[in-house]
């Protein structure tokens, strides 16, 4: 996922765990933070006076004295850092700078083609970040991390990109340290569709502990948060449904095979090819949104469709892991409601019914920085949580 260096040079862990009780953006006393962090006093007063000097926490009042002198409440900072936060599509990115809270300070977009190979692609959005950085007027001192989401396999322990099918050039290139070579601090490199998980719980689930994140697009891939936690697997290849067999079913037109690649069915090329099958012009995921949003009833047909064959699999998802939460995104989902209504119709009616009691189906919210909110929040995790 790196080639970073140990978070300890960041934080300490007794510091990073004190934080932790200020990051909910509650104030709180030295006494309290004692308390809550069972730390001796001496050692809190420690810790906290590294964090004070760092500029992460700041102090924010006193409260009220029962005799003495009143006690002094701490806050947290988040703006006293910034990260770089990207996502690469196959066909745009996007570029933010955020604070230690996640929150967008200033953004960048545009369309790009991923195929042009590592070193354009990512040079723009280093050039990108190096604008946005100097509008905000921030020194490059201020600066502690940098995630990234790339559109394919990533391995989980190097940040390397791993046969991805739709990045020519790519494969098993450095990411990690080419940037480096630019921004020397802690460089982490995920999947995009992991760090869209990541960024719709921390925008719009936050108190959701399992959600299933789906992105239909040019691909199709999930990102998997169970008991709080993005689940990344063994290599980092959990939630690749893209390449899952979809069986033949009652609820299926023949497509040529006994079964199909999941891909091949449900993403936009695999629409735009049924679509052109049948004398429409389409070859793309940007042709088969247009031609929906133009209310052609063969593309919503076909994009309801291509939501029952995603729902085919989802629905053994649903019985194994138990989502409260399904979010369908990417740009075949913001064609209109088409593809979540072909979804919910085969997951309610064939997962099991304990799973379904309580499951919501639902388009994303996050919006465009949903990715650059994602690695933001990957980064921070690793600067700050405790674990």
């Amino acid at each position: 996922m790196t080639g970073m260096a140990d978070p300890g040079a960041f934080l300490s862990p007794d510091a990073a765990r004190l934080l932790a009780y200020l990051r909910d953006g509650e104030a709180r006393t030295r006494g309290q933070l004692a308390e809550l962090s069972g730390l001796a006093r001496s050692t809190v007063s420690n810790r906290l006076e590294s964090l004070l000097s760092t500029g992460l926490v700041a102090t924010a009042g006193d409260g009220r004295s029962s005799g003495g002198r009143p006690p002094g409440f701490l806050a947290f900072q988040p703006a006293a850092r910034i990260l770089i936060a990207i996502d690469l599509g196959a066909t745009h990115g996007v570029v933010a700078i955020t604070d230690l809270a996640g929150s967008v300070l200033e953004l960048e977009a545009a369309r790009l083609d991923i195929a042009d190979g590592p070193e354009p692609v990512l040079d723009w959005a280093l050039d990108a970040a190096e604008r946005l950085r100097a509008t905000l007027g921030r020194p490059a001192s201020d600066l502690v991390g940098i995630g990234i989401g790339l559109p394919g396999p990533v391995e989980h322990s190097t940040g390397l990109p791993t046969n991805p099918p739709i990045m020519p050039g790519w494969d098993r290139f450095d990411v990690p340290g080419y940037i480096r070579a630019r921004f020397d601090v802690p460089v982490l490199v995920d999947n995009d569709v992991n760090l869209l998980a990541l960024g719709e719980h921390a925008t719009v689930w936050k108190s959701t502990d399992d959600l299933l994140f789906v992105k239909v697009a040019t691909g199709i891939g999930a990102g998997i948060i169970s008991g709080g936690r993005l689940q990344r697997g063994a290599q980092g290849s959990a939630g690749d449904l893209g390449h899952v067999r979809v069986p033949f079913t009652a609820r299926t037109p023949a497509h040529g095979d006994a079964d199909a690649d999941l891909e091949a069915l449900a993403s936009g090329p695999g629409i735009a090819r049924a679509l052109s099958a049948r004398g429409l012009a389409a070859t793309s995921s940007s042709d088969v949104v247009e031609l929906a949003r133009v209310g052609d009833p063969r593309a919503t047909e076909a994009i309801r469709q291509a939501g029952r064959e995603l729902g085919e699999v989802l629905a053994t998802l649903v019985n194994i892991l138990n989502p409260s939460v399904i979010v369908i995104g990417g740009s075949i989902a913001r064609a209109g409601e088409h593809l979540v209504a072909g979804v919910r119709e085969v997951v309610y009616g064939q997962s099991t019914p304990l799973a379904t009691r309580h499951l919501t189906i639902t388009e994303s919210r996050a919006g465009e920085s949903g990715g650059v909110v994602g690695a933001a929040t990957m980064v921070i995790q690793y600067l700050l949580d405790p674990a």
